[in-house]
């Protein structure tokens, strides 16, 4: 830290001028990482109001740059910024082969499953997806249930992101539970959450564990058990 760059901005290479005005440009990659630094650099109540002038004197950028590079970080940006955190999606992987299952029948389900009294069959896949706090990576463990063209999931205990999933399920402002899930969090060098952005982070991760990808080898897997 130097008095030339008080917030440890990262040093980034401009491609040159605008050509409307004086500011500089920067490539795609380098605008996502200023306008990351924005939400996600940590900075005192007291320098809050000198912050947004340093960060654009440092990369000598106007107001009009800066709102370009939002357009390009939710163009091209695989990940989301939530209340100070960085949140993106990793790779998925299944654990297991599909296991099928024998459900129970209730007489009003089996009049509602068609004429010869038969359900669609039901499986289910233990599964994986990765997820990325702050860079940081952190897995997600659930059993995917699949049934005709419906699935859930069950996401286990074990994991911080499940811990995070289930203190979220209970509903309850629970000041000791969320003391634990930002012990195990700094632990990983992950900047402290408070309840809004931990409920917000569960959601991206129940929006974003099944994707077009995962859903397409499912869909194989499921062909090949039939």
């Amino acid at each position: 830290m130097t008095n030339d760059n008080p917030y440890n901005f990262l040093p980034l290479q401009p491609t040159g001028r605008n050509e409307t005005d004086t500011a500089n440009t920067y490539a795609p990659e380098d605008m996502i990482k200023i306008y990351e630094q924005q939400f996600l650099i940590q900075v005192p109540e007291a320098q809050l109001t000198e912050f947004l002038p340093a960060l654009k004197s440092f990369y000598d950028i106007d107001n009009h740059t800066l709102d370009v590079s939002a357009i390009i970080f939710e163009a091209i940006a695989d990940a989301s910024i939530i209340y100070n955190h960085k949140i993106k999606v990793g790779r998925y992987q299944l654990l297991e082969g599909l296991v099928k299952e024998v459900l129970e029948q209730d007489e009003d389900n089996k009049n509602d499953a068609g004429i010869d009294g038969e359900e669609a069959p039901a499986y289910t896949l233990e599964c994986k997806r990765t997820f990325f706090i702050n860079d940081v990576e952190v897995p997600y463990y659930f059993n995917l249930f699949i049934q005709g063209d419906g699935y859930s999931t069950l996401t286990k205990q074990d994991t911080l992101l499940e811990k995070m999933y289930w203190f979220a399920s209970d509903g309850a402002e629970d000041k000791e539970g969320l003391e634990a899930i930002n012990t195990q969090l700094a632990s990983l060098g992950i900047r402290a959450m408070d309840l809004t952005t931990l409920y917000q982070i569960v959601d991206y991760v129940e929006d974003s564990i099944i994707d077009d990808a995962m859903i397409e080898t499912l869909n194989k897997l499921l062909d090949d058990a039939e």
